[in-house]
């Protein structure tokens, strides 16, 4: 209605008494009272159009009119009316008033909620970070664990009295406190760590050595405190402490003055671990692969009373754990573990499952449904090499030169060395590297001969002599084979005792500098020592060259045939070399294996190599192995 209403035209003014008279002489057709303005509509007569009517009423009159107008409708005078109430501001402004005071109070609450959670977190800062693992859900147990028997047996009493404490109570045995679990990154420490708490069924704790320490004084301490107290409430439970070189080393060894936080919560810890009774049932187990820097106190009797070493596995500790990586993954059923565990000497635990996940994504890649020998033996290069640059454009001059190099690297390794077995030759781009030559080692070797030291510096000179030999001329690429045989031989001569004129004295073996501990070190030997130690490592060096060269050039055309295939197809795999050698070599002695070499691990032309398979690398030259290149096994990358 009050659309209609707004398309008929005003007319002219009426007074109310007059608006009045209009409905009784029934000349209004409709009317709308809306707030206090009433409208009303006059009825058209002859060709005279509608008129609309409006004006200003009273509002205390607004209810006679609605009386009026509501008759008017009933006794027929009016065809029509409507009324709409007017807005009460008096009440919209209570209500607004009314909400403005309930969100104040609320802004008002919330403010001074936040400076009270201020405050504790403020608080927080004194309590532990540890996290705490539910014994229902924790699914490792020793099963999980392989390649580490020893380390099992050891902690399976700890399991026991996790189980049965009163059994050891009631003999008034007490278990061991702490346990440190010592090993190279990757070896599995905290997964032992794990399965003891899974096999115990009780809570587990775990922290970080660097979570103790905070920029605050007192708040590391404070954290130890809690994570203890906590633990008493858990018992029977364990503590993991993570990396625990990171909050207890030497004390005493800082140059700075004043206060220090970490020694704080070092002493601390000590309270804590040194205040343990026979029935708490709480044990400590921590982990760090850098014992020589722990402060004594810390592992001596009644703390950290025992010690275990985790050591890298061996080709059965490492088939064993390829078997419970391999559970919940495709494998071909052509694959053996076994021949998998071989060229992977050095491999920790964690080395062997990115492998297996490594080899996954190859498969993925090719599309495959299942893990095929290819696809692992190709991780194991892509992991030790890194993966190749085929785009990378490479002078014919570069190329010819890298062929030789890795030639080289091949003959004097197959010659020289009766304990490993050439796995491939490639002159593509892989890593940092210009190219690289892989090999894998018979056996696990945990001590090394003179002889095979020397054999080890004769194969990382093999690249320069046979350039020498070839052209006459060397080059950079040789760059880290001289590191490492220089690294090599200073070994033999300062810590081995295999030098001639120096015998077996020996040199204390420099350590990563300790600051504060080790900041007044002084040399413990003369000048006149250190030129005699200069001399018998240039002798050794210069003996292996000359044996070097005398290989290549007795083998030169066994030389030219392996450069000329690499140049034909870039990458020579173990049975083909072995044909090559067998063709060409000046003496050739069939490789000290049960197995027929065609069995062996041939891997397919596509990608790199693995972390300890021996890899000597030219050019651009790839880095170090992980291990001690004097004392690591000749499955090692050489680089």
């Amino acid at each position: 209605m009050t659309y209609f209403m707004s398309n008929v035209p005003e007319g002219k003014t009426y007074t109310l008494s007059e608006m009045r008279t209009l409905v009784e002489t029934e000349k209004v057709e409709s009317v709308v009272i809306h707030g206090n303005e009433l409208r009303m509509v006059l009825k058209s007569v002859g060709d005279q159009p509608q008129e609309l009517i409006t004006k200003e009423i009273p509002l205390d009159s607004i209810s006679e009119y609605e009386v009026y107008l509501a008759e008017a409708v009933n006794e027929g005078l009016i065809e029509s009316y409507d009324y709409t109430r007017p807005a009460d501001i008096s009440s919209f402004l209570n209500i607004l008033i009314i909400v403005m005071l309930l969100v104040s109070i609320g802004v008002f609450i919330y403010i001074n909620y936040s400076r009270q959670g201020e405050g504790k977190r403020a608080l927080s800062f004194g309590k532990s970070r540890a996290k705490l693992s539910d014994p229902s859900k924790n699914k490792v147990t020793f099963d999980d664990v392989a390649g580490a028997k020893e380390e099992k047996e050891e902690l399976q009493e700890i399991v026991d009295f996790l189980r049965n404490p009163k059994k050891y109570s009631d003999l008034g045995a007490k278990i061991p406190s702490g346990i440190m679990l010592v090993g190279a990154p990757g070896t599995g420490k905290t997964l032992l760590a794990k399965a003891v708490a899974g096999e115990a069924s009780v809570p587990f704790f775990s922290i970080s050595g660097s979570d103790f320490v905070e920029m605050f004084v007192g708040v590391g301490a404070s954290r130890v405190r809690d994570l203890f107290d906590t633990a008493k409430k858990q018992a029977p439970c364990i503590i993991f402490i993570d990396e625990i070189d990171a909050v207890g080393r030497h004390r005493g060894a800082g140059l700075g003055g004043g206060h220090d936080e970490r020694e704080q919560t070092l002493n601390q810890l000590l309270v804590e671990m040194d205040g343990f009774g026979p029935n708490e049932g709480v044990i400590v187990m921590a982990a760090t692969n850098r014992p020589d820097i722990l402060d004594p106190a810390l592992l001596r009797p009644g703390r950290f009373d025992r010690r275990i070493v985790v050591m890298s596995p061996d080709m059965r500790g490492r088939e064993e754990i390829l078997e419970v990586h391999a559970r919940n993954k495709p494998i071909a059923e052509d694959v053996s573990l076994k021949d998998i565990a071989k060229i992977t000497p050095g491999f920790t635990g964690a080395d062997l499952a990115n492998l297996l996940n490594e080899a996954a994504l190859l498969a993925a890649r090719r599309g495959g449904k299942e893990i095929v020998y290819n696809d692992i033996s190709e991780a194991v290069f892509k992991i030790t090499v890194g993966p190749e640059k085929k785009s990378r454009l490479i002078s014919p001059e570069e190329r010819r030169l890298t062929a030789y190099h890795e030639a080289g690297h091949a003959i004097v390794t197959r010659v020289a060395s009766r304990d490993v077995r050439v796995e491939r030759v490639s002159i593509i781009p892989a890593g940092g590297a210009g190219g690289y030559t892989a090999f894998s080692p018979n056996e696990d070797v945990n001590f090394l001969t003179k002889n095979q030291l020397m054999t080890r510096i004769m194969v990382a000179l093999g690249g320069r002599a046979a350039e020498e030999i070839t052209f006459a001329e060397i080059s950079t690429g040789a760059s880290q084979d001289l590191q490492q045989c220089n690294k090599i031989a200073r070994e033999m001569v300062t810590h081995y005792g295999m030098s001639e004129r120096l015998g077996n004295f020996v040199i204390d073996k420099d350590q990563e500098v300790f600051l504060g501990r080790d900041y007044s070190h002084t040399q413990q030997h003369s000048e006149s020592l250190s030129t005699v130690i200069d001399e018998e490592i240039k002798k050794i060096l210069d003996d292996a060259y000359e044996q070097t060269l005398v290989i290549l050039r007795e083998n030169n055309a066994l030389l030219e045939a392996l450069a000329s295939r690499l140049l034909e197809v870039e990458k020579i795999e173990s049975l083909e070399f072995e044909e090559l050698y067998r063709e060409y070599a000046a003496n050739y002695e069939a490789l000290p294996s049960d197995e027929d070499p065609k069995e062996k691990v041939i891997i397919d032309p596509s990608m790199d190599e693995h972390r300890e398979l021996p890899i000597d690398s030219s050019s651009e030259g790839a880095g170090e192995s992980p291990n001690d290149p004097a004392v690591s096994k000749p499955g090692e990358p050489q680089q």
